[in-house]
């Protein structure tokens, strides 16, 4: 077996079989999960920069806003806990909930997780939007971030199972695609809501029930996915399935594949025990390194308080607002982009060429500010430069959304061998939460001390994580799931973790194809 020849040449375990609709629809239906989760990040920025909403949430910071009209330190306008506890109490909730969806999506298969994060989700948009006082807002947004954890665990693993190998990244962006059309659907709902007189914040907050319906009643209807019913036991019924989204009645080499991952993933009684073990190190490295990068590339700052970052660097209210919505529809042209570019070109290339692009934005956005506001933070935008700032946003946007964005869910879902699956995924899920907490939560006040100098902390974050990926990341394209411990067992780094005999395993079926 040659070192890296089977690797490009993609004939790992080529199965029968077409896309079928059967399968696109599925997907589509199941990254629904996606637009909750994307609906719910655009959609807390710009409510908090509603006048009417600070005003009876959260009167300090409201009366910081009114009362600094004239030389105010720009950085520090909107620092305030308990302002930002409101947008990232959520974070820690599906961190709390993934833990919990994991035992639920083995257990009961992982439409059964879609299902109950729906529906827990869909009566927190409701007391969101009737909120009275703090302490509904907050039992709302937790409510939320339970629905969150049990999508996010749920949806990325059912869209792995599903997709056939060749597919699997852009049927996998699917999710991500739906996350950035919900930010963007949020931020014009809005733009639209701040020109209503009254309780516009109520709609915006209301109206996150829309997507938790489609989402709740289409996973209602979704089948299983062969490997869930594998691993429940329910094995022809599996065969069934796997026929039906293969669009061909030969499956028995992918059938037999799978029933061998079960079988295996059977012996395995404790997850959380195996991943720690040496032959998984890769995995557990990767898995926990991917997320914890993708929330220090600094983009949760640029989409939950877009519109309140662009009203600290002096836009108007409109102006802020719509600011959001061209980063937001920037953001999903991106992500299409990634969609007909992983299975093509790699995922390596991807994240490669997206950090380096996000680095020279961050740069340039850096030195804009200081120049602009110094350290003082006194100052505002000139329309031309207030453009320039925009438009180096949106090239910082558009780098993430078709790299680090997909693939910071992408990868981490599909490097897991299916023993150790349902574990890996909610570490990913945990960790990305956690930080997204962490960043959510700081995020205010690190502006407010760290000044300009904010963007080249996140940019020096990208210089660390690109290298990170041109060493330790290896090109996981084409390669069908259960085939994947070939891969790290030819890489210069992770070759030595992995047994002989855990390449062997997949092996013997596939001797004819290399």
């Amino acid at each position: 077996m040659a070192g890296g020849g089977f690797v490009s040449s993609g004939q790992v375990g080529n199965y029968e079989g077409r896309v079928t609709g059967f399968v696109i629809i599925t997907c589509l239906v199941a990254a629904t999960g996606g637009l909750i989760f994307g609906y719910d990040i655009g959609i807390s920025g710009g409510v908090t920069s509603m006048d009417e909403f600070l005003e009876k949430f959260f009167p300090q910071v409201y009366k910081k806003m009114k009362n600094d009209s004239g030389n105010v330190n720009q950085y520090c306008k909107f620092e305030n806990h308990l302002l930002t506890l409101f947008t990232s109490s959520l974070y820690l909730a599906a961190l709390v909930a993934s833990f919990f969806a994991s035992a639920t999506t083995s257990a009961l298969g992982r439409k059964v997780s879609m299902t109950i994060g729906g529906v827990i989700f869909l009566i927190g948009a409701v007391l969101n939007g009737a909120a009275q006082n703090v302490q509904m807002l907050i039992v709302g947004r937790i409510l939320l971030g339970i629905g969150i954890g049990y999508a996010n665990q749920s949806v990325p693993v059912y869209l792995s199972e599903m997709a056939p190998p060749k597919l699997r990244g852009a049927l996998n962006i699917g999710f991500q695609m739906a996350t950035t059309i919900g930010i963007f659907g949020a931020n014009l709902v809005n733009y639209g809501t701040a020109k209503m007189q009254h309780n516009g914040w109520r709609v915006s907050l209301g109206l996150a029930g829309v997507p938790a319906v489609i989402m709740t009643v289409g996973s209602i209807f979704l089948p299983d996915t062969p490997n869930s019913l594998i691993e429940r036991g329910k094995k022809e019924k599996a065969r069934e399935m796997l026929q039906k989204i293969r669009g061909t009645p030969n499956v028995d080499e992918e059938y037999s594949d799978l029933l061998e991952a079960s079988e295996a993933a059977k012996e395995v009684e404790h997850p959380w025990r195996n991943i720690m073990e040496r032959k998984y190190r890769p995995q557990l490295v990767i898995t926990c390194l991917i997320p914890l990068f993708q929330q220090f590339t600094g983009i949760n700052v640029i989409m939950f308080y877009a519109p309140v970052l662009f009203k600290t660097l002096g836009f108007g209210d409109d102006a802020s607002l719509m600011s959001a919505v061209i980063s937001g529809l920037v953001n999903v042209f991106a992500t299409t982009v990634s969609i007909f570019s992983v299975d093509r070109f790699g995922r390596r290339a991807l994240f490669l060429e997206g950090g380096l692009q996000m680095l020279a934005a961050q740069i340039g956005v850096g030195v804009l500010i200081g120049l602009v506001f110094g350290v003082s933070g006194e100052g505002s935008f000139s329309k031309g430069l207030g453009n320039l700032a925009l438009i180096l946003i949106c090239v910082y946007v558009a780098a993430f959304a078709w790299s680090w964005g997909p693939l910071g869910w992408l990868v981490p879902s599909e490097i897991f061998p299916l023993e150790i699956r349902s574990a890996g995924q909610s570490i990913n899920v945990s960790i990305n939460m956690f930080f997204t907490f962490i960043i959510g939560q700081l995020f205010l006040s690190m502006l407010c001390s760290m000044k300009f100098g904010l963007f080249f902390f996140f940019g020096g974050w990208v210089l660390i994580m690109t290298t990170f990926v041109y060493f330790f990341v290896p090109e996981t394209k084409n390669v069908p799931i259960e085939e994947m411990n070939r891969v790290w067992k030819n890489h210069w780094f992770w070759g030595q973790y992995i047994p002989d005999d855990a390449v062997g395993l997949a092996n013997h079926h596939h001797k004819l194809d290399v």
